[in-house]
């Protein structure tokens, strides 16, 4: 089974509610391996490179605002289906939708303050990666544990 990789941001709201190490820990624990690693602030320009699917939308400016109001977390994943898996611990978009056991049933109440964002396909795993972090960023290692997750 060929490897993904995704991009999981833990967004402002998740970094001021102290819940980045929950966040991280629950997709360790799910299997995927944490390839890179870093706390930043989303200027205006990487928050239009990131979000370019949304610029025209009338919630952008929102968006924006809200992703830039403090630091974030970005977390490079990697391991077999990452996207979908990563998708499924966070949970539907609006924590209201989410099940009891994700990220965003557990700790959200608010679409605009969802505490989490993942890749949504391999290609936007990558793509997204490039944006938050430099190749040498990010690291190609093997880990113990492997043969006990993946068959």
């Amino acid at each position: 089974m060929p490897l993904e990789r995704t991009l999981v941001l833990v967004k402002p709201d998740g970094v001021q509610r102290s819940l980045t190490g929950e966040v991280i820990g629950r997709l360790e624990r799910r299997g995927l391996k944490l390839i890179g690693l870093k706390m930043m602030h989303m200027d205006d320009a990487l928050a239009r490179r990131h979000y370019e699917a949304h610029v025209d939308k009338p919630f952008f400016d929102g968006l924006k605002d809200f992703m830039t109001s403090g630091p974030l977390v970005a977390a490079a994943m990697e391991g077999p289906n990452a996207v979908q898996a990563t998708r499924s611990a966070m949970g539907a978009t609006d924590p209201i939708d989410s099940a009891a056991g994700t990220i965003r049933g557990d700790f959200g109440l608010d679409i605009g303050r969802n505490i989490v964002h993942g890749s949504d396909s391999a290609d936007a795993g990558e793509r997204e990666i490039a944006l938050f972090f430099e190749p040498h960023e990010l690291f190609d290692w093997s880990r113990d544990v492997d043969r006990w997750i993946i068959e």
